[in-house]
């Protein structure tokens, strides 16, 4: 009876959970946490999250469990400060919020640690907490208990965003339209290749985003280069040229362990008039997504997912692109 007791004690105090905001002294150890995770990118490592700290207050957390030597590090809380009163998940990045290792939490414990964390913000003075929740597009293995937690704490749907997404196990072909579109393409002279080309690129992304949308890329020229020098393996830029080798359209990729995401796509008019992009997707599909499960031409929507641009949806699901959600949630503290 005494050993039970004892026992029992133990497993009590292995479930004690200690929370601790995140240092840059803590870089390494958080570094090294997301990338043996099973729902953490690059971007959640801290030389892509701090790029931008200037814009972004972080106000991330490290959750630990056990107590003294035993205490160990089970989970990290990817966020920043939004404003005065709400504390964002991630508000710099496409996601952020809870990362996980493989074994040791399940369930039960995440609920738990949510519980934990959304009372470390409430107990800090904030009262709403948005939350990107991670696609499971980019989970190396299944990793949805945050969802389940934020309902369990009664979280709402407040944004949802729609992309268009292959399976590369199973891709569909390119309809007629987009057939067409790459055989003009390939009659024209139009090549694609590799490049770090980026400023002549973003020649051509920053005119289309200015002239369409009266916007500008998220990135400037100098925060994507910053980035590609951190991230060589993980950011690319793909180029489809003209017989004369002038850029005409473009895709800066981000890949990860388990998908390859077009962060930027655009083309001059000359690129958009002989179907340059069918031509350029078709090579990035069939012969630079190896070891990767899926193909993300990312979303379709304007205004916080109210808006569907039915065009741009259409041209990504002409190439075989089909839906995958990206939904932000809140909770109130």
């Amino acid at each position: 009876m005494l050993r039970f007791f004892v026992y029992f004690c133990s497993m009590i105090r292995e479930n004690v959970y200690s929370i601790e905001v995140y240092m840059p002294r803590n870089a390494e150890q958080w570094d090294e946490f997301v990338k043996v995770s099973r729902n953490a990118t690059f971007l959640l490592q801290r030389a892509y999250m701090d790029y931008h700290a200037d814009r972004f207050a972080d106000y991330s957390l490290m959750i630990y469990s056990g107590a003294d030597s035993k205490r160990r590090l089970i989970a990290l809380f990817a966020a920043c400060v939004d404003d005065e009163r709400t504390i964002s998940a991630h508000g710099g990045l496409t996601y952020g919020g809870l990362i996980l290792p493989f074994n040791g939490v399940d369930g039960v414990s995440v609920v738990e640690i949510m519980s934990e964390i959304l009372s470390y913000y409430r107990n800090a003075g904030y009262n709403k907490l948005r939350y990107k929740s991670i696609p499971h597009i980019y989970h190396v293995y299944p990793c949805e208990e945050d969802i389940y937690a934020l309902f369990r704490c009664g979280a709402r749907l407040t944004e949802c965003n729609l992309s268009s997404v292959i399976d590369l196990r199973h891709p569909l072909d390119f309809n007629v339209n987009s057939r067409r579109n790459m055989r003009r393409a390939e009659m024209s002279g139009v090549k694609v290749e590799k490049s770090d080309d980026y400023p002549g690129f973003w020649q051509i992304l920053e005119t289309l985003l200015a002239e369409r949308y009266s916007t500008r890329p998220v990135h400037t020229l100098a925060e994507i280069s910053l980035l590609v020098s951190n991230f060589p393996e993980n950011i690319e830029l793909f180029v489809a040229r003209n017989a004369d080798g002038t850029i005409i359209a473009g895709t800066v990729v981000y890949r990860t362990a388990t998908c390859m995401h077009a962060q930027y796509i655009a083309a001059s008019p000359e690129g958009k008039a002989c179907g340059a992009l069918n031509l350029l997707f078709r090579h990035l599909i069939s012969e630079e997504s190896q070891g990767v499960r899926y193909f993300d031409f990312g979303t379709s929507n304007e205004d916080h997912g109210r808006y569907l641009n039915a065009g741009l949806l259409r041209q990504k699901n002409g190439m075989g692109g089909r839906g995958v959600a990206y939904n932000i949630y809140e909770v109130d503290l």
